[in-house]
């Protein structure tokens, strides 16, 4: 059998690694000599535990969408992480690292976010454990995201517009990485995806794979099977589809599907974010992975109506996965997503985060078999996109 996890040496296939400056190899290396074993700790495992279940809310709902259901010809399940407490699953990672963290003695937290779900997370959880909390922003999504930039100071952090480049996710990391380096000895950096250097895609992946438990237990008591024919989730960095995939990466008689953002089309790379599609070997941010880059071998500047899907690369889990043949990956456009976001709505009663609405439009492009079981994760709620879905659908 396959194994489709991470290596010894902190590479998924040929994707991976830790491409850190030499100020931040002591963290990297501490981390990576500390992250299992304290994560393996009984009493590190109960805390985590009791917070996920009291203060996150978990276990989040697997709903049965029998309207959608309908429309497509399977059996549909909508994994619930919208209702977690800030309305996504970034608080699942946020949480586990900050405890991690605390046990490694650092004091000071940073943290970049796109569409301001991990940003919000991390302050929370900062809140929560009376931490300093430090997120980077880029200007354009500070405008497009604004009222979770109210959230996250209410909350107690600072937040740090960043104006180079186009002011978006790619962006805010560098300058989150930056203050790493300048801070190395207190600050832990609270990396939002599976993206970064190892043994960050590992961690993140770990913290977010408590989706894929609830999913096969869940499924076993309401199918009768634990096990999906198929599993869909949208891919920015991809932390999200990470959970969701985790349990199930060796089980290649489940199908993963991801979605990753199209913008006006990969026929326009330069108004696109379909990295997967689109990008080359290349190394972003403290790993080897997808990149898309310019002629000269510059980061390009990803498009995308979705504030935290217009990212330059992917996870090298996710990389890996697709070079592999092991996922399937669709490339969907904002014109696409929008229709399936409105379609959920109007279906089933759910407003989806526009992120989360780029799985859902993989929908209409699968074949499904009657009596296939279908698991799709609901990463968000779309509370955050309003302004976008108002002035969208000029509501």
């Amino acid at each position: 059998m396959k194994q489709y996890n991470i290596d010894e040496n902190g590479y998924y296939g040929r994707f991976g690694g830790a491409y850190v400056p030499e100020i931040l190899q002591k963290n990297v290396t501490e981390l990576k000599a500390n992250y299992l074993k304290i994560m393996q700790e009984p009493s590190f495992k109960t805390q985590l535990d009791q917070l996920l279940h009291d203060y996150v809310g978990r276990p989040t709902p697997l709903y049965l969408a029998e309207r959608l259901s309908e429309r497509y010809g399977a059996e549909i399940y909508l994994k619930r992480e919208d209702l977690c407490h800030t309305g996504a699953h970034k608080l699942n990672n946020a949480l586990g690292q900050l405890l991690l963290a605390k046990r490694m003695g650092k004091t000071r937290i940073v943290a970049e976010t796109g569409a301001g779900q991990h940003g919000v997370g991390t302050a929370t959880v900062c809140a929560l454990m009376n931490m300093e909390c430090v997120v980077y922003m880029g200007a354009t999504d500070v405008e497009r995201q604004y009222l979770k930039v109210q959230r996250m100071r209410m909350l107690g952090a600072t937040v740090v517009p960043v104006h180079t480049g186009n002011g978006t996710l790619k962006d805010a990391t560098n300058e989150a990485i930056r203050d790493w380096c300048c801070h190395p000895e207190n600050t832990h950096y609270i990396i939002g995806s599976v993206v970064g250097p190892d043994p960050y895609p590992d961690m993140v992946a770990r913290f977010q794979s408590v989706i894929s438990d609830e999913i096969r237990q869940q499924l076993l008591q309401q199918a009768g099977r634990s096990k999906p024919d198929y599993l869909i989730a949208c891919i920015g960095g991809g932390s999200n589809a990470a959970g969701t995939f985790y349990h199930y990466l060796d089980n290649e008689e489940v199908k993963l599907i991801a979605a990753e953002a199209a913008g006006d089309g990969i026929d326009h790379p330069d108004r696109s974010a379909a990295t997967i599609h689109l990008g080359r070997e290349g190394v972003l941010h403290g790993s080897r992975s997808l990149v898309m880059m310019n002629d000269d071998g510059q980061i390009a500047e990803a498009f995308s109506i979705s504030a935290g899907l217009d990212y330059p690369g992917i996870g090298p889990l996710h990389a890996h996965l697709a070079k592999t043949g092991r996922s399937t990956v669709y490339a969907v456009t904002d014109q696409e997503a929008m229709a399936a976001a409105l379609e959920l709505t109007k279906l089933e009663g759910i407003i989806p985060a526009i992120e989360s609405a780029h799985a859902l439009a993989v929908l209409p492009k699968c074949r499904f078999q009657s009596g296939d079981v279908v698991v799709l994760t609901v990463s968000g709620r779309g509370d955050k996109d309003m302004n976008t879905y108002a002035d969208y659908f000029k509501l």
